[in-house]
């Protein structure tokens, strides 16, 4: 289970979410919108070069599994690209 700042009081805090992915994930780029209690998910990093479209989703489910679990995320929609397939 994730522990970490970005709980607060039972909800998340997505602008500390977005620094722990991206730090985590050594991201370029990572953006979320939050629209009640589904999330929007793009991450832009290298470590995704390699990686099929289940384990790119896997790395990103990594931060948000708690958030499923406990009922704060009910749908997530995830963009996860490597920074070749941003250009």
């Amino acid at each position: 289970m994730l522990q970490s700042p970005v709980f607060k009081g039972g909800g998340m805090d997505l602008a500390k979410l977005e620094i722990e992915m991206k730090d985590q994930l050594n991201a370029d780029q990572v953006e979320l919108a939050l629209d009640g209690n589904r999330l929007s998910v793009l991450a832009v990093a290298s470590c995704f070069s390699d990686l099929n479209r289940v384990k790119r989703q896997q790395k990103v489910y990594a931060f948000l599994n708690a958030f499923i679990a406990d009922g704060t995320l009910h749908a997530v929609s995830i963009k996860a690209l490597s920074p070749e397939e941003l250009s």
